[in-house]
């Protein structure tokens, strides 16, 4: 029943004009998502950047752990200086469906003092989870991006970050994680932003589809779609859903103002309010000329310097500028440019506007 309806669906999906957005980029299935790892191990092989051991007595307890794993045992009180020797943590995403054999990248960034991980080897280390199990096991060699060097005058450059790195591929998956795409009835769909729109959408388009009561809507972020129970026709199924063209709803109408880089950005459907807008600037210069003062020969006086300040104001002509009821995007930024305004003085005008009640929009300042 199913294999027949999929093939129904294929032809018609692929006799209808592919516009708006697939449902794969807006929407994810519940429960499919990546997984955090962390670790803790030693990175070795060092040219002389590794951890200070009177400062990080945590890598000399490490090194001596290991090294009883194997039998070895460090006289107590002795003084270890382990110069090629640099503790890390180790961190990596465990893709969705990721199964054991498959290797991820594995990022590892120095917790103690060395200065740099170029040329380290990381040592076999176990990857777990929140949960507390080993997921995969990372080791292999360190590729580091930046590097530092110093002379012996104690001058010093650095470029990009030495003190972590990556390996590609560096750890192998022990243990897959259940993901509970192949149980139930149902899947749910959760939106990337939430949007009653885009959920309504989401389902008028399946039910059209699939037929009605097909889909439903949890809420403004979330869709129960009906699937198969097996899983080779229930990855079908999927494949057809997500690349469903749907047409999004429009975002809420912002305006996102960084203080900080005077970046501003304008969102689609920001309108204005009938508003008249004057802004301008005044500039006030105190600059010090000292005269000085001398008597004539016969004179009996003293050489003096005499201040003599000149003030200067100067107040920029800026025409008032009239927002018309309904003003779009376009027209905002078009009558700002005729007065030429700066960013900051755009940043004034903008936030003078939602005081006024006349900007339509939310206005967020990062």
């Amino acid at each position: 029943m199913f294999k027949s309806m999929f093939v129904g669906i294929a032809l018609l999906l692929s006799a209808t004009a592919a516009h708006a957005e697939r449902l794969k980029d807006i929407a994810s299935i519940q429960g499919v998502r990546s997984n955090q790892l962390i670790g803790y191990g030693l990175v070795v092989g060092l040219s002389g950047t590794g951890d200070q051991t009177t400062q990080t007595p945590f890598t000399i307890q490490t090194f001596n752990n290991m090294l009883a794993q194997f039998g070895i045992k460090v006289p107590a009180g002795g003084n270890v200086q382990l110069k090629n020797v640099a503790a890390v943590s180790i961190h990596a995403d465990l893709p969705a469906f990721a199964k054991p054999g498959q290797t991820i990248d594995v990022t590892i960034s120095s917790i103690g003092n060395s200065k740099s991980l170029r040329g380290g080897s990381l040592l076999m280390t176990p990857l777990k989870g929140i949960d507390g199990n080993v997921y995969a096991v990372a080791q292999g060699n360190l590729v580091v991006g930046g590097f530092d060097a110093e002379g012996r005058d104690g001058s010093k450059i650095t470029v990009n970050v030495p003190s972590a790195g990556r390996i590609p591929g560096g750890a192998t998956v022990e243990r897959p994680v259940p993901s509970g795409f192949d149980q139930g009835n149902s899947l749910t769909l959760n939106l990337n932003r939430s949007d009653f729109t885009t959920a309504k959408h989401i389902v008028d388009k399946i039910n059209e589809l699939l037929g009605p009561d097909v889909a439903s809507a949890i809420d403004g972020g979330s869709v129960r779609v009906n699937a198969p129970l097996d899983p080779n026709q229930r990855v079908d199924y999927i494949s057809i859903l997500e690349n469903l063209d749907i047409d999004p709803g429009q975002a809420v109408a912002k305006v996102i103002i960084n203080s900080r880089t005077g970046t501003i950005v304008i969102g689609q459907n920001v309108k204005v309010s009938p508003a008249a807008v004057t802004h301008g600037s005044l500039t006030v210069t105190i600059s010090e000329d000292p005269i000085v003062s001398q008597p004539n020969a016969l004179a009996g006086g003293e050489t003096v310097v005499v201040p003599n300040s000149k003030i200067k104001a100067e107040q920029e002509a800026k025409p008032m500028f009239k927002f018309g009821p309904g003003t779009t995007l376009d027209e905002i930024v078009r009558a700002v440019n005729q007065v030429g305004a700066a960013p900051g003085d755009l940043m004034a005008i903008l936030e003078a506007l939602k005081q006024a009640g006349a900007l339509q929009a939310d206005l967020i300042v990062i």
